[in-house]
This record gives structure tokens, sequence and C-alpha cells, in this order.
């Protein structure tokens, strides 16, 4: 038979071929499994059993978070979760497999919280958008990126992914999202205009639409794509530029933003999932708590109406 390590190999190779999932799923997957291998300190799949599950459960719920030691934090129960997803997948693996191990459904996730959502309101988002000034090409390619986040709630992820060849005449772009999936954002005619100028000040022949600039750039001279934490540099400086310093601004509270922006201005909660590229409505239903304006409304109108009308 073989053992737990050369079936978590098989797993991962058929999660990226026959499930067609992303590298950097795979490479999750792969992390989550070694730990929890690590932890067994057993290769034999009939050595997953409900006991062992409970102690990793126990142990994942003791360990400190990496630069929190001293204050005494542990794992999130959000990041047990992933550690637990991942090993659900595998059991399904081994199961469909033949391979005799623990049942998949004897794993339950762990409760969390309700999710918080930090946005930024009108006022702050106004400034950040017209935070990057001058006619350079930095501050041209950090104004249309910061316009182009807005403008779709693109995931950052899919920013990187965006090609120069991008046809700015239409209103409409394809992306590839998470799961392979695709879906269309719409750009507004300022992230069209701000893109527009940036990629006429562009000499190189990178293919990417956003790459790096000036000291940026590699020792060779070349230009390279922006990466996820390139752009998340660029959004929290300008964030500092634009004086917000109550909230920590990211590429996804822009994504939040673009979502509380469209409900609160009356748009429909599918078509906020169709935009978002949201699997499942439940994802996307945690905005409105923070946008129902009819909520507010009925709370106004009828809230200690008793003592209103003595």
């Amino acid at each position: 038979m073989a053992s737990l390590k050369e079936l978590k190999q098989q797993f991962l190779e058929y999660t990226e071929i026959e499930k067609g999932r992303s590298l950097n799923t795979v490479e999750n997957y792969d992390r989550y499994l070694t730990r929890f291998l690590g932890f067994l300190k057993k290769d034999s799949p009939s050595d997953i059993t409900d006991n062992a599950i409970r102690e990793f459960r126990l142990w994942l719920n003791r360990q400190s978070t990496g630069n929190n030691k001293k204050t005494g934090d542990t794992l999130k129960k959000k990041t047990q979760n992933y550690y637990l997803i991942a090993l659900r997948a595998f059991l399904k693996y081994l199961a469909r497999q033949g391979v005799k191990s623990l049942a998949p459904e004897r794993i339950e996730l762990a409760k969390v919280g309700e999710r918080h959502i930090e946005f930024m309101s009108n006022d702050e988002l106004h400034r950040l958008l017209e935070a990057p000034k001058g006619s350079d090409l930095k501050s041209l390619r950090d104004k249309a990126m910061l316009a182009m986040l807005f403008s779709t709630g693109l995931r950052v992820s899919e920013l990187c992914s965006l090609s120069r060849d991008i046809d700015l005449s239409a209103d409409e772009v394809s992306i590839r999202g998470k799961g392979d999936k695709v879906r269309v954002v719409f750009l507004s005619d300022d992230a069209k205009a701000a893109t527009k100028a940036y990629l006429a000040k562009r000499d190189d022949m990178d293919d990417a639409l956003f790459v790096k600039v000036a000291v940026e750039k590699r020792a060779n001279g070349d230009s390279m794509p922006l990466t996820r934490r390139s752009v998340e540099r660029v959004v929290k400086h300008y964030a500092t530029k634009a004086g917000i310093m109550t909230k920590r601004v990211t590429p996804h509270v822009i994504r939040h933003s673009f979502a509380t922006d469209l409900l609160s201005n009356g748009a429909d909660l599918r078509s906020v999932q169709a935009l978002l590229g949201h699997a499942n409505i439940g994802t996307t239903q945690i905005y409105t708590h923070v946008t129902d304006k009819h909520l507010r409304n009925i709370h106004k109108q009828f809230h200690n109406k008793n003592k209103r009308d003595a």
C-alpha cells in the first residue's frame, strides 16, 4: 500500500491536473497537509482517525501566530479551517481511490464569527483615487491601477494578470478568476482614460498591463509585472498620502468598497455576486448589513415613534 506521503503527492497532482485548481491552491494544500502529516508522525491512511484529528485540532488551536507569540495570539478559527478543508479534500480523494481511511464527513469545520468588512467612505475613496499626481510614468500607472481596481472590483491577483492588449474601446473585459471561472467586469470612463494615458507613456515591450518602472525595475533594466505585494505597497502608499489613517487600506478593501458602493446605490445582490465572481451568494451577503438603506429608513421612520408623536 502507498504511504501517506506518496498518496499526498498523488492527491496534489490530481488536484492540479484533473480538478484544474490553481498552483496557488495546490501549494496551500501541500503546506497544510505537510503540517498535518508532520504532526501525525505515522504513514498509513488507517492512522488518520477521529482521535488523531481531534488532537491535531487541539494542537492547531494552541499555536501562536508568527509575530504575536508574546501577545498570546493563536491561529484564527478561519485559518484553522483551511487545514481542515485541505484534510477533507484529501480524505475524499482517498475514498475515491478506494483507500480505507477516515470518512471525510467526520471532519466538521470550526465555527467562525461574522466577518468584519472594512470599506472606505465616499470621501476617503475620492481622496485615494486622486492621490497619484503628476505626468511621470509611475504616477500615471498608479492612477490607472487604482481606478481599475475600483471600477472592476478585481481581486489583486486578477489585476496582476491583466495584459496590455486590453481593449479600451470597449466597456468590458473578460477575467479568468478563482476556480478558473471567466466573468465580465466593466470599465468606467475614468478607468479607461487613466489607463490610456498610462499606456501612451510606456515604451517597453512587456505584455503585462501593470509593470514595475524606474527604480522598481530589475537590475538588467527589463520591466516586469507588478506582483501582489507591489500592488499592496502602492495602495498603502497612496492611502497614507490621502490621509486615510484610521483604517488599513488594501486592494481588497477597494474591492469591498466597490461592492458596498453598488449595493448602497440600489444594485441587486445577484448582480453584485456575478461582478465579484463569488461562487456562493452567501459570500456576497456579508456586504448587506452595511448597505441596507431600507432598514436604516425603517429605523428612522418607526423607532421611538410614540415619544416623537407626543
